[in-house]
């Protein structure tokens, strides 16, 4: 049986590794020329993703790879002594397995994985998808496959052709989302630096194995933005308006965003979509799943997406008639909780009033101040809360794996 899947960024290689290790023949599609390397943002595997990965066996260079951000200073707009936050405490209170990584190192390490089992096909994007399994592409000829899977992010191309425009299957969460690479001019080390106002926080963080630091920008407006998602331009004109006038390192950050080697700008958007299958086309990670970037722990949604696709096919046989409502259930509650929890965690990062920043800040004091075992504990009795990600139970599929390691 051969699946065809578009997009090669986290959810379509980890959906490819579990299928080949199920016994199905995979071909990966990707539209960049070659594996993206954007400079990225830093994304975290909370335990399920972690479990995951260790079946993968790549514990070993996912780790290796860890970001290490252990603290934070952070400035809050109106007052002179920064807040310092403990990350590990902080991490504690949200999983009791945690990896933060750069997202363009994890993307790395899954294809590295897959690379010589399974069939990539770089610089080329699909045109149609048959109810046939015929598939047409930009450049290369027709194919048919048995099935067809979108792991192509927020704007994904497969679900426009399958269910719509993308306008009708997502809900805009009051944000923005900026990153930028830049020099690390602050000699920073595990340790993140930045600064929050009313509707605004930028920072920016490294690792000793990052060439350069990550500059972050999240920001809410009280409406959305006009511009085109490929110009960068009129981005970095809106992430100038909006930042102006915040002190600490803001306008050298800004300075360093206009120049920067990688750039990305995005809304911090939500998908609606109730149903992640149609006929012979499935959905996975951000391009069914997305609860809104940098909130809502897409990154390991989309790692447990891709093992819980692949392991409901083998488990059917391949039947997707079968295999596609059991990956539904599966996720359901796990993507309907991320939402919610996306939601609350957009507010409180950014607050809107003189009230709510105080209330932030004074938060964070008392977390970085608590014992551990203390805020650990507060936490569990809230597993539908931070500890939405821990709660998650996987099933086992190792029953139905064809292939050895």
């Amino acid at each position: 049986m051969h699946v065809l899947i578009s997009g090669a960024s986290v959810a379509g290689p980890v959906l490819a590794y579990w299928l080949r290790r199920h016994g199905f023949e995979v071909t990966v599609v990707e539209r960049a020329p070659a594996l993206r390397k954007t400079g990225g943002h830093a994304v975290d595997l909370f335990r399920p993703a972690m479990d995951i990965v260790e079946r993968m066996g790549l514990i070993g260079p996912v780790t290796a790879r860890r970001t290490g951000t252990e603290h934070i200073t952070m400035y809050i707009e109106g007052r002179g002594r920064p807040v310092e936050l403990d990350m590990r405490k902080i991490v504690a209170t949200v999983s009791d397995r945690h990896v933060e990584i750069m997202r363009d190192d994890l993307s790395e390490v899954f294809y590295d994985a897959t690379r010589d089992d399974v069939e990539y096909v770089f610089d080329d994007s699909i045109t149609s998808v048959g109810e046939d399994g015929l598939v047409t592409f930009e450049r290369g000829e027709a194919r048919r496959f048995d099935l067809v899977v979108g792991a192509d992010g927020l704007h994904s191309n497969v679900r426009r052709l399958v269910f719509g425009p993308e306008s009708a299957h997502t809900r805009w969460i009051g944000a923005y989302l900026a990153v930028a690479t830049v020099p690390n001019y602050r000699g920073l080390d595990g340790r993140m630096e930045g600064i929050t106002g009313i509707g605004r926080m930028a920072g920016l963080y490294s690792a000793a194995h990052l060439d350069g630091a990550r500059a972050l920008f999240l920001f809410r407006t009280p409406g959305p933005l006009d511009y085109h998602h490929r110009d960068t331009a009129r981005q970095k004109e809106l992430l100038r308006e909006r930042f102006a006038g915040l002190g600490w390192e803001v306008p050298r950050l800004l300075d360093e965003a206009d120049r920067a080697s990688a750039f990305y700008f995005d809304s911090i958007t939500q998908l609606t979509l109730d149903t992640w299958t149609r006929g012979r086309v499935a959905l996975v990670g951000d391009a069914g799943h997305c609860p809104g970037p940098a909130v809502g722990g897409s990154t390991s949604l989309a790692v447990v997406g891709a093992y819980v696709l692949a392991g409901e096919l083998a488990a059917a046989g391949g039947d997707h008639a079968r295999a596609f409502p059991a990956y539904e259930a599966a996720m359901g509650d796990y993507v309907r909780r991320s939402r919610s929890f996306a939601l609350n965690a957009a507010r409180r990062l950014l607050p809107g009033t003189a009230l709510d920043l105080g209330l932030l800040a004074g938060t964070a004091w008392l977390v970085g101040r608590l014992p551990s075992g203390l805020s650990r504990a507060a936490s569990k009795l809230a597993a539908k809360g931070v500890r939405l990600h821990d709660s998650i139970a996987l099933k086992d599929y190792r029953a139905y794996e064809t292939v050895p390691r």
